[in-house]
C-alpha cells in the first residue's frame, strides 16, 4: 500500500482516563517517521454536515505539533475532545450502505477526511466508534478504482470494559479504583451511621465495573445484568421502539432484587452487623419492566440511565420492604457512582496499556499496511491486530457486547465475597 503522509486521529463518546497516552503515542510514532498528524475535534460532528462544509483549524481540527505531546500521556482529558455524533445512525444492513439518503452523514465524513487530505484514521472509542469505523472500512472499499482512499485502525475505548477482542480496555483499572475508594468510604459512613448503601455503578450493558469494584471496595452485594436469572428474572413481551416487532425479553423482577437486599440486611444483623454497602450494575435499569422505560426513550430507542437513578428506587423500596418485615427503620441511600471517573489521573497500569495501543495504531497503518483492523493486546502487551469482520456482524452491522460468564473465576470472586445470605 502507499507510504502515508497525513493521519487524522479522532475520539469519541464518553472520556476515559489515559486517552491522552493513546494520542502522544500514535501522533509522536507517526510524526518521527515524518507523517503529518491531525487530530479531528470533539469527533464526528462537524465531518458529518452537508457539503460544501468549511473546515477550520483550531474549530474543527488541529495539527499536532511536538509541543502538544509534552508530558500528554499521564494527563486528565481529551487533548482533541470528544463528542457522541452517530453518523452511521440510519445504517441498519449492510444494504443501507448503498441508500444514498441513509449513509449521506457517513459519505460526508469520509469526504471530509478526504479534503483534509487524510489517508489514514485512528479511530478510538467504544462499541458505537467501532460501527462507524466499520461503515467508513467499508464504504471506502465501494470507491471506485482510483478513488483516494484511507486506511482505517480502530483502538477498544471504554472503561466499561465490554469489549470483544481484547481483555482489558485502557481506563477500565483506574475508574475501579476510583470507585473502589469510594464505596469503601461508604462503607466507613455506613459502619459509623449503622446504615446501607446502594451504589450504581457505570458499566451499562454488562457488569465488569460492578464486580471489579465491588471486589477492591469490600461490598457486601453485588448485583449485575448477568445475575438475572432464576429468581431474579421474568418474562416479558414487549415491541421494539424501533422496529416495531414484539419479543420475548428477560427483565429483572423488582420485588425479587428488593428482597434478596433486605435478606442481606437481616442475615448481616443476626451476626451483629449492622451496616453494608450493595452494588448495582447500571444495566440493571434497562432491565426494568417496559412501562417503566418507555417514556425516558428516545427516538432511537436509547434510555438514558443517569435520568433513572435505580440506586435511589432500589433504596426507596428496600427501606419500605424491611419495615413491613420487621417493624422497624433503617436507613437506606441510594447513589449514582461512576462519571468523577472518567477523566480521573490514569493508573500506571492504563498509561502503559494505552501507550502500547497508541504504538500499535501507529504499527497497524504504517508497518502492517492493514485496514479494518482493531489494535488488541494479549498476555504481556503483546501487540495484536483484530478484523473488524471478527467483532461485527455481518448481516446486521452490530458489535457484539462481552458479558462476564458468570462461571468464570472472575464472577466467582465477586460471588465468594460477598455475605451469605441465610433466609428464615
Amino acid at each position: 500500500m502507499a507510504p502515508l503522509e497525513r493521519v487524522g486521529i479522532v475520539f469519541a463518546g464518553g472520556p476515559a482516563p489515559a486517552a491522552n497516552a493513546v494520542i502522544a503515542v500514535a501522533a509522536s510514532s507517526f510524526r518521527r517517521r515524518g507523517i503529518e498528524v491531525v487530530g479531528i475535534l470533539h469527533g464526528y460532528g462537524a465531518l458529518e454536515q452537508d457539503r460544501p462544509v468549511e473546515l477550520r483549524a483550531g474549530e474543527h481540527y488541529r495539527v499536532i505539533e511536538d509541543r502538544d505531546l509534552w508530558g500528554l500521556r499521564n494527563s486528565r482529558g481529551i487533548l482533541i475532545g470528544t463528542g457522541r455524533s452517530n453518523p452511521g445512525r440510519n445504517i441498519r444492513t449492510v444494504e443501507d450502505l448503498d441508500d444514498a439518503d441513509k449513509s449521506r452523514p457517513l459519505r460526508n465524513v469520509y469526504e471530509s477526511l478526504v479534503d483534509l487530505g487524510i489517508d489514514g484514521l485512528v479511530s478510538i472509542g467504544g462499541d458505537g466508534t467501532l460501527k462507524t469505523a466499520n461503515f467508513l472500512y467499508e464504504l471506502g472499499r465501494r470507491r471506485p478504482q482510483g478513488a483516494r482512499r484511507i486506511r482505517i485502525a480502530h483502538v477498544p475505548k471504554t472503561i466499561d470494559n465490554d469489549y470483544r477482542g481484547i481483555d482489558f480496555t485502557f481506563g477500565f483499572f483506574t475508574a475501579v479504583g476510583v470507585i473502589a475508594e469510594e464505596l469503601s468510604n461508604l462503607r466507613a459512613d455506613a459502619l459509623s451511621t449503622s446504615s446501607y448503601f446502594i451504589a450504581e455503578t457505570m458499566g451499562r450493558s454488562a457488569g465488569w465495573i460492578a464486580y471489579a469494584a465491588a471486589i477492591a471496595g469490600e461490598a457486601h452485594m453485588v448485583v449485575g445484568v448477568e445475575d438475572v436469572m432464576g429468581e431474579l428474572a421474568r418474562e416479558e413481551t414487549v415491541k421494539d421502539p424501533v422496529t416495531g416487532v414484539e419479543r420475548t425479553s428477560t427483565r429483572l423482577d423488582v420485588e425479587a432484587l428488593v428482597e434478596r437486599i433486605v435478606d442481606l440486611v437481616m442475615t448481616r444483623e443476626r451476626r451483629k452487623k449492622r451496616y453494608g454497602t450493595v452494588v448495582l450494575s447500571e444495566g440493571l435499569a434497562e432491565m426494568l419492566p417496559e412501562k417503566q422505560l418507555a417514556a425516558l426513550r428516545d427516538e432511537s430507542g436509547y434510555v438514558p440511565l443517569s435520568r433513572l437513578d435505580l440506586a435511589k428506587l432500589i433504596s426507596a423500596r428496600v427501606a419500605e420492604r424491611y419495615r413491613s418485615r420487621t417493624g422497624k427503620a433503617k436507613k437506606v441511600t441510594g447513589v449514582q457512582l461512576g462519571y468523577e471517573s472518567r477523566s480521573a489521573t490514569p493508573h500506571a497500569f492504563d498509561v502503559i496499556l494505552g501507550s502500547q495501543l497508541g504504538l500499535g495504531a501507529y504499527r497497524a497503518l504504517s508497518e502492517e499496511g492493514l485496514d479494518g483492523h482493531m489494535v488488541s493486546v494479549t498476555g504481556q502487551l503483546e501487540l495484536r491486530y483484530v478484523p473488524f469482520a471478527d467483532l461485527v456482524d455481518p448481516h446486521t452491522l452490530v458489535t457484539l457486547v462481552r458479558y462476564v460468564d458468570t462461571k468464570s473465576d472472575f464472577h466467582r470472586l465477586a460471588e465468594e465475597l460477598g455475605t451469605r445470605i441465610e433466609r428464615r
